[in-house]
This record gives C-alpha cells, sequence and structure tokens, in this order.
C-alpha cells in the first residue's frame, strides 16, 4: 500500500516528478528521467527471516518508471537503493524493496562494489542505533539518456543521520567504478 502525491512539476502536459510514500521508504521520483531523485528510509537491527532468492523487480501501475529493457545489455545494474539486504524481517518488506521506484541505473563496479560495503557496514551501525538514509540521485550536463528512454545519473549522494548520537556522515559516488574506498568517500554534509 503507497499513497502518490503528484508534485506540481508538468512537462509535456505530464506530471513529471512525484512523491510515493511506501511503507518502507519514501521516493520523490521523475517520470521524465525514469529514476529516482531522492530516497528515504530507516535502517533499524531488523532480524532476517526472509530470503531474497527468485525476486524481480516489478512495474508500479499508473506511475511510468524505468524496466528491464534499460538495464539490458548494458554495464548498469538493477542498484536498490533502498537495499534489500536491510529489509529481509519480513516478504513484504523484501518485495517492497524491489519495486521499480528503488531502482537506479548503477555502474555494476559501483554496486556490487563501494556501494554494497557501505550498505554492509550501515547494518553493522544500526545495530547500536537507528539510521535515516537519504540518497540524492545526481543528474547533469554527463547523465547519459539510453536509447530505451531511462537516463543514468551522474552520481549519488548518501546522507546517514545517526538517530540517538544525532550525527552525520555523507558520501559522494560518482556513478562509475570507484577508485577510491567507500570510506574516503565521505564528504562534508551540507
Amino acid at each position: 500500500m503507497f499513497f502518490i502525491l503528484f508534485i506540481p512539476v508538468i512537462l509535456n502536459g505530464q506530471n513529471d516528478t512525484i512523491f510515493i510514500q511506501k511503507s518502507i521508504y519514501s521516493v520523490l521520483y521523475s517520470q521524465k528521467l525514469e529514476q529516482p531523485l531522492e530516497i528515504t528510509y530507516r535502517s533499524t537491527n531488523r532480524q532476517s527471516r526472509v530470503k531474497s532468492k527468485n525476486l524481480n523487480f516489478y512495474l508500479e501501475k499508473g506511475i511510468h518508471t524505468s524496466n528491464n529493457l534499460d538495464y539490458h545489455n548494458n554495464i548498469y545494474d538493477k542498484g536498490h537503493l533502498v537495499p534489500a539486504g536491510s529489509f529481509l524481517d519480513n516478504m513484504k518488506n523484501l518485495k517492497e524493496t524491489y519495486s521499480f521506484l528503488n531502482c537506479t541505473l548503477q555502474n555494476q563496479f559501483l554496486n556490487r562494489g563501494e556501494w554494497r560495503l557501505l550498505e554492509e557496514q550501515e547494518r553493522i551501525w544500526d545495530d547500536k542505533e537507528p539510521l535515516t538514509i537519504k540518497i540524492k540521485v545526481i543528474f547533469d550536463e554527463n547523465s547519459i539518456k539510453l536509447p530505451t528512454g531511462a537516463t543514468v545519473p551522474s552520481a549519488y549522494i548518501k546522507e546517514i543521520f545517526f538517530e540517538k548520537s544525532k550525527k552525520n556522515k555523507c558520501y559522494h559516488f560518482t556513478n562509475e567504478k570507484q577508485i577510491l574506498k567507500w570510506y574516503k568517500c565521505e564528504i562534508k554534509c551540507q
């Protein structure tokens, strides 16, 4: 169950940017870019009870998102922004992470490398205190529009708020194979 709030951004007579509140995350989504612009979720110490085997990303009725064709035969993974590994507490939550609303055209080396390692670190941090995580998806003049219609993000900024200690950590990743380790990608939070 989710609700859609249409933000008044009209392009070619069609609402472009929409806000969707799912049960485990909220997302600001661009139907024109076919990519999330921003997503927010809480990471808490959830007990793993289910496995993510054989799950596929699914389309949301009435929302124009990327789809399987955008990820076919190129270097881009279907990158989870809200990590499936943080929501293995029940099948409903896990399935919500497989919505194309939570999917980004992420360079396979970033997705399977430093991005994944930071997600693993978040699950260590959330053992001590809950985290609120906001990911900003960056598009600029270097963003590539695929022939299938979706636009490839140029970068990501991940803001992690430690709820008890009231501290922030922010990380900037370009959408390519990272030269630096995830902890070397920390930036000053805005």
